[in-house]
């Protein structure tokens, strides 16, 4: 989660969501790709850190099945990532904060509980919640200029 944070800052560095991603092995902890959020410098609204980390690791394998491995991203995913997760087949997903108005794993429509998705990570929510959640409110405060 530390290198997802570093991923994040990068992206709020260059005017990005601070999100960050990064698909790893489960059983050695090896990071087989990393990405932060571009839907802004790459003008692309499924440019999310989880989708270019999904794709970074899926080109690198070779396979678009992600099986024995994970993603740990500082943000919960919504549910276009939610669904990309499920479609790699990820073992597991950890993630920080929580997103009560955009996340779909323990907030809003919980996609891996409902009956048609078809593969369930297991999840570990809340990891340095707190480090990403002060990153987020801190790249919104200053863009809106108002307390959050």
């Amino acid at each position: 989660m530390r290198i997802a944070l570093e991923a994040a800052q990068a992206a709020a560095d260059a005017g990005e969501t601070p999100v960050g991603a990064v698909v790893f092995d489960i059983v050695t902890g090896e990071v087989i790709a990393q990405a932060a959020n571009r839907p802004i410098a790459s003008h692309d609204p499924t440019a999310h850190a989880e989708i270019l980390a999904l794709r970074a690791a899926a080109q690198k394998l070779g396979n678009y099945r992600l099986t024995g491995l994970g993603l740990a991203v500082t943000l919960e995913p919504c549910a276009m990532c939610a669904g990309a997760v499920s479609h790699a087949r990820i073992g597991r997903l950890v993630f920080g904060a929580t997103d009560p108005k955009g996340g779909a794993v323990v907030s809003g429509p919980k996609f891996f509980d409902q009956p048609t998705c078809h593969w369930r990570p297991e999840v570990v929510a809340g990891v340095l919640a707190e480090e990403a959640s002060v990153l987020l409110k801190s790249f919104f405060r200053a863009r809106r200029g108002t307390r959050i």
